[in-house]
């Protein structure tokens, strides 16, 4: 959970973004507003967003399967994006994908309150509530056991709020024959019951109005640990949950022996009498007894309660070895590898050592995709519809993105598919430099050395490591200078290059500027991008 947070949440956002089709100025300060309305929204509108992917993360690894439902909250006014546990999303049996199954149900949890607000606003129809079902899982039950936590009264309801495929007749969207009989063809819904009494609160298209193929909207993302044979994942309970409850007997096994070894009982005969009571023993306390014969210790046996044992110690550190092996969670031993070792190697220990983790992080990315294009779809839907619209950074509403930027966009998370972990990153950013020194010239070394900044968490990066692209228009004796001081420069093509040329050449010429550059042990380096620039100009 700690890793998956940080890697897919940074500070900054989850979303950067893809242009769809060929790259054009439009496109890219689409992609930017997109990028950045997006993350406002996420960080700072939806304060809901960060919390309930932590409590989603903490629950995938145990449980192997978790959801998240994104929805327009109509009493809030905006988009939201709720976690969901394995055991409160009902799938058919057989079931593989969210997107084709014919019904997904959501169990909901509202007070009589709640439910009263929504029949008022005419989300549910108008009906008389029965008592609540007050009956709770075993799942449930269990779960109160282990945390501690128990309701003595919950009087909330329990709903069913199914995401199905139905045929309605008396639905003007559903196909009939010459007699007016249903053809048979199904339709996506959202019908609600209630619990107990199954009573249906409300039923709903569940597409789009002007959609004339009726596609289902999909409401739920479905996050997997490791995929399973059937509709839910795998996780460490099914995994190692033999490993771990054979490590909890053994561990209690060793805890009994140490605790009978420290406080043994044993047999005193019937003859031997200790002064006031049968009390255990303060220390420094010396009792009188009366012994009916022999020595003391002849009227007392200990019971042979043994040490724990070393064979008992030596398999509890193996089941929990092998436990660990198995789920692919060992500790990476970084002090074991050798400072001289090629990066090569390192990088393959990192990816075979994480390969597990690895593919757990590709499906968390792949699911936090899906999670972030319903998000966006709803954010584009309620944005400038009405075609006006005005960009002004500085504005309150500066951040928001129009409806037609997102259309040129593809929302993707932050987070890297091809590496589970920062250290990965840096390894192979390290191994792509170390190939750059061999032959610099076909590298663009201030891009990759500012994408290593990036990697490493660094911020203004494009003020530490300007490039081409960041470089505005200039006259010519800027450009000079800034050859001088190692900055890049850039040609436009709207500039006067007779005058751009001529001074540059002019400089070039000049003694007082040969000289400098005759004691500038950077000199070689500086004329080569004087003449880089010169050619662009002439280009």
């Amino acid at each position: 959970q700690s890793e998956s947070i940080t890697e897919t949440f940074p500070a900054q956002g989850p979303v950067k973004t893809k242009i769809l089709g060929k790259q054009t100025p439009e496109k890219d300060e689409a992609a930017t507003r997109v990028q950045d309305d997006m993350n406002y929204e996420l960080t700072e509108v939806m304060k809901e967003f960060r919390p309930e992917h932590e409590r989603m993360l903490w629950s995938l690894p145990a449980t192997g399967s978790a959801f998240k439902k994104v929805y327009f909250d109509p009493s809030i006014g905006r988009q939201v994006s709720m976690f969901i546990p394995a055991e409160d999303i009902i799938l058919p049996y057989g079931a593989t994908d969210l997107d084709t199954c014919y019904r997904v149900t959501h169990v909901l949890r509202k007070t009589k309150s709640e439910i009263i607000k929504l029949q008022q606003a005419g989300f549910y129809r108008d009906i008389e509530l029965p008592d609540p079902d007050r009956s709770k899982t075993d799942i449930q039950q269990a779960k109160d056991k282990e945390t501690g936590f128990s309701a003595n009264d919950d009087d909330r309801y329990t709903l069913y709020e199914s995401h199905v495929d139905l045929v309605i007749k008396s639905d003007e969207y559903t196909e009939t024959d010459d007699d007016g009989e249903p053809l048979g063809i199904t339709l996506p819904y959202v019908m609600t019951i209630l619990k107990g009494s199954n009573d249906v609160l409300s039923i709903r298209r569940n597409w789009k109005e002007d959609d004339t193929l009726h596609l289902k909207r999909q409401h739920f993302v479905h996050y997997q640990y490791i995929p399973g044979f059937g509709s839910y994942g795998f996780g460490l309970f099914h995994l190692i949950g033999g490993f771990a409850e054979s490590a909890t007997s053994l561990m209690r096994q060793l805890i009994d022996a140490g605790t009978l070894s420290n406080l043994p009982g044993g047999l005193k005969s019937r003859g031997l009498r200790i002064k006031g009571d049968d009390t255990p023993i303060s220390p420094g306390e010396w009792r009188d007894v009366d012994v009916g014969s022999g020595p003391i210790r002849d009227n007392i046996l200990p019971l042979p309660y043994k040490e724990p044992s070393g064979t008992l110690y030596n398999l509890l550190n193996t089941v929990v070895e092998e436990g660990r092996r198995f789920a692919a969670t060992a500790d990476i031993k970084i002090s074991d590898m050798s400072n001289q070792a090629p990066v090569g190697s390192t990088l393959a220990i990192l990816e075979r050592t994480l390969k597990v983790m690895s593919a757990v992080q590709a499906r968390t990315h792949y699911s936090l995709k899906q999670e972030l294009r319903l998000i966006a779809d709803i954010i584009r839907d309620s944005r400038y519809d009405d075609g006006e619209y005005d960009y002004d950074v500085d504005a309150p509403a500066g951040r928001m993105a129009k409806a037609e930027d997102y259309g040129m966009v593809d929302i993707i998370p932050v987070s890297d598919p091809n590496a589970a972990t920062m250290s990965q990153r840096v390894v192979q950013y390290q191994a792509v430099i170390q190939m750059a020194q061999m032959s610099p010239q076909i590298y663009d070394l201030p891009q990759l050395h500012r994408q290593m900044l990036q990697v490493l968490g660094i911020k203004n990066v494009e003020k530490l490591i300007p490039t081409e692209d960041d470089q505005k228009p200039v006259d010519p004796v800027t450009e000079n200078m800034n050859v001088l001081a190692g900055k890049p420069v850039k040609a436009f093509a709207f500039q006067d290059h007779e005058a751009h040329i001529a001074v540059h050449q002019a400089s070039m010429q000049d003694p007082v500027m040969a000289q400098i550059m005759g004691q500038n042990p950077q000199a070689a380096v500086m004329q080569q991008a004087m003449m880089s620039h010169l050619s662009e100009h002439v280009g």
